[in-house]
């Protein structure tokens, strides 16, 4: 005579460890918008210094600036959306809005690189005058906003994904704008117009190079990849070695934004386990999963649950 046995699903809410919970504080929306009105002149000052001084370096870095404008504006207005609640239709809240504008604002400058890299190999094909005082002027002017614009972002760049490829978009500026004022210098007194191209394609090779790692932890997330550092295989070994356990199968890990990792899994017992023996083991699996930074999950545990299900190999994809 078969006896059925229901699940006993037990729900981890993320509030149970409030003293493990992320405590720093967000940035502020009103930095980046500093920045942006900030970019907003330079990219202005530079587009007609560019076109009066003939310096293609001047303006790529315009060119650079406008687009870090709109990708900084997107942050901010990511920023005031990422804030707001959560409800009945978005559940998880709308903090994965700063993700996106991560990947926007990183695809974007990779983008604007990819096309600076272009036009410096044509002007290096047909070299053209150009003045480089006024260059000079003009990129000093560029780098002191963006200095100021960098101090601002400093502290929070750690903090947030969205931040830091903002401030990733403003620290390249920086670079590019004390990389024109030598070719400026260099320019000007020694008419060495090949250091314009030149100084653009090593600016846009160095953001590239730099704004790869932002964009890949970007996609990561929103493909909902397990994050890197959270060892899979060892979790589901602690969490078999358990008495009473009998495997772990439909396990699912994945990261909300930066801060919240998930974790969502079907623990198969041995029949006989007690209403008691489940709550401990929960709280066993709990202490596990939040040794790695996990302290919002879902566990699904009963035996029989899930028939012809297939078990998680442990060994797999592992040196």
């Amino acid at each position: 005579m078969h006896t059925s046995h229901s699940c006993h699903c037990h729900e981890q809410d993320a509030h149970r460890k409030q003293s493990h919970e992320h405590h720093h504080v967000p940035p502020k929306g009103e930095k980046l918008l500093i920045v942006t009105l900030l970019n907003a002149l330079i990219t202005a000052v530079e587009i007609v210094g560019g076109l009066l001084s003939n310096s293609l370096s001047l303006l790529s870095d315009a060119v650079h600036n406008l687009g870090d404008t709109l990708a900084i504006a997107f942050a901010y207005i990511a920023r005031r959306i990422g804030n707001k609640q959560a409800d009945m239709r978005h559940t998880f809240g709308y903090k994965r809005t700063e993700i996106l504008a991560a990947f926007v604002n990183a695809s974007m400058l990779m983008a604007i690189c990819l096309f600076l890299l272009k036009e410096a190999y044509e002007r290096s094909l047909h070299p053209e005058q150009i003045q480089g005082k006024m260059m000079l002027i003009v990129a000093v002017v560029g780098l002191v906003a963006n200095l100021i614009s960098v101090l601002v972002l400093q502290k929070e760049k750690e903090h947030n994904m969205n931040t830091r490829a903002a401030y990733l978009h403003l620290l390249g500026d920086t670079l590019s704008s004390v990389a024109v004022i030598a070719g400026g210098i260099a320019i000007w007194l020694y008419d060495l117009v090949w250091l314009d191209p030149l100084i653009t394609a090593l600016v846009s090779l160095y953001i590239l190079y730099h704004t790869w790692g932002v964009l890949h932890e970007a996609v990561s997330i929103l493909m909902q990849t397990a994050p890197e550092g959270v060892d899979i295989p060892m979790i589901i070994q602690k969490i078999e070695v358990l008495e009473g356990v009998h495997d772990v199968h439909h396990l699912h890990l994945w990261q909300l934004n930066e801060e919240q990792i998930h974790f969502e899994a079907h623990i198969k017992v041995k029949e006989g386990i007690s209403i008691e023996q489940l709550d401990e083991m929960r709280k066993q699996i709990q202490e596990i999963l939040s040794a790695y930074g996990i302290y919002h999950s879902t566990l699904q545990i009963g035996h029989d649950c899930c028939e012809g299900h297939i078990p998680l190999i442990v060994n797999e994809n592992r040196d």
